[in-house]
């Protein structure tokens, strides 16, 4: 049976096209739609990239407003892991940067600019605690304090030390005890206390390693001050 000519020509339109949908599948770039696709009328499947959730700073779930720092706190594992300090994607403190220590691992940052202003580490087991006091009693009005527990972080503690913190914002330095796990976020200057402040009891009924409690993990976003007038 011959074809005739208009049924001819629409033949060879759909052998081109079905040639041109074949060949996109097999050799198309990034838009290419698959035949399966195609005929099933369903939407191309994600990539691997696409599925991945995306990382914001310091590995939070969402980013922050503008004008926030984004920051991450992790307590030390026991006597074993350090402690990490994350502030704005950049880690200040942690083991890989051989810069934490037993007791209290503190950074400081400008809460104007978001600098980091210094980072020190305070043994409240074998240490002397004047070194602690020298440290926070003269802060500048606005300073942040990023303070992360590793082994032990309140044997050396005295009632000046936490009155200090306690004026930092914090609420639970008044009962932090031996080997508790502590992370808190505080400012010279505060108003109300912080609320970016988690401490887990030392017990032996709820340990998860032999002797201490779980390490904390705290994250979030930081409103950056306006700076001070006059």
């Amino acid at each position: 049976m011959r074809l005739t000519g208009p049924l001819r020509g629409v033949v060879v339109l759909l052998l081109v096209g079905f040639t041109w949908l074949l060949a996109s599948a097999l050799f198309g770039g990034e838009g290419s739609l698959s035949v399966r696709n195609i005929f099933t009328g369903s939407k191309e499947e994600p990539t691997q990239s696409e599925l991945r959730p995306r990382r914001y700073k310091c590995g939070l779930s969402a980013p922050c407003p503008p004008k926030h720092l984004a920051f991450r706190l992790v307590s030390g594992a026991a006597n074993v892991i350090g402690p990490k300090i994350c502030l704005e994607d950049k880690m200040l403190m942690s083991s890989v940067k051989n810069n934490v220590g037993r007791g209290l691992n503190i950074a400081l940052v400008n809460g104007v600019t978001g600098e980091l202003l210094e980072t020190k580490t305070f043994d409240m087991w074998a240490g002397d605690v004047s070194s602690l006091l020298k440290f926070l009693r003269p802060l500048h009005e606005g300073t942040l304090v990023f303070v992360a527990s590793f082994d032990d972080a309140a044997t050396k503690m005295n009632e000046e030390s936490r009155r200090l913190f306690e004026e930092l914002g914090s609420t639970a330095v008044k009962e932090l005890a031996f080997r508790d796990s502590w992370v808190f976020v505080g400012a010279k200057g505060i108003e109300n206390k912080s609320p970016f402040e988690q401490r887990m009891k030392n017990s032996k009924s709820s340990n998860k390693y032999e002797g201490w409690p779980e390490s904390l993990e705290m994250d979030g976003c930081i409103p950056l001050r306006p700076p001070l007038e006059g």
